[in-house]
């Protein structure tokens, strides 16, 4: 990709999908939201309003791979969900490597309640903050990146 991205990052969670912004001209991402995860699947209409509203070039699921990188529940739903994007929205659709995403989430959040700049009333934005890092992740470690067989792009 040429020219300055803007990014979705997610992380998938049985219960919540962390959701995050980035571009690739700051190189930067930030929080968004969850979406809450129904028996019929996320909040769909959420998520519609926020790509309209970012317009975004890329979406990026982050992959839990076990730390010996095998497959386990949470990463064939990881994967479920990045097939879901590409259906839906026909953007290009990667995976990065997200193992530890949560324990640094929890630590970032940790240091902001010590520094004052967070409330523990926003511990449910752990997810949103988990998808920033699967982001930042995704922009620093090129080759990390990996299509996922639900990307429509060649």
């Amino acid at each position: 990709m040429s020219g300055p991205t803007t990014l979705l990052g997610f992380d998938v969670g049985a219960k919540r999908i962390g959701v995050a912004v980035g571009n690739t001209l700051s190189n930067s991402a930030r929080e968004l939201g969850v979406l809450d995860v129904r028996a019929a699947g996320p909040d769909w209409e959420r998520l519609d309003r926020w790509l309209k509203e970012w317009r975004p070039d890329l979406l990026v699921v982050g992959d839990p791979a076990t730390l010996d990188g095998e497959d386990q529940p949470a990463r064939q739903r990881a994967r479920g969900f990045a097939r879901s994007l590409a259906k839906r929205y026909g953007l290009p659709v990667q995976q990065v490597d997200e193992r530890r995403s949560s324990v640094e989430a929890a630590q970032r959040f940790a240091a902001g309640r010590a520094a004052g700049a967070r409330k523990r009333h926003q511990a449910d934005q752990l997810d949103a903050l988990a998808a920033a890092i699967i982001l930042e992740r995704w922009l620093a470690e090129p080759d990390s990146r990996r299509p996922t067989d639900a990307d429509p792009t060649p």
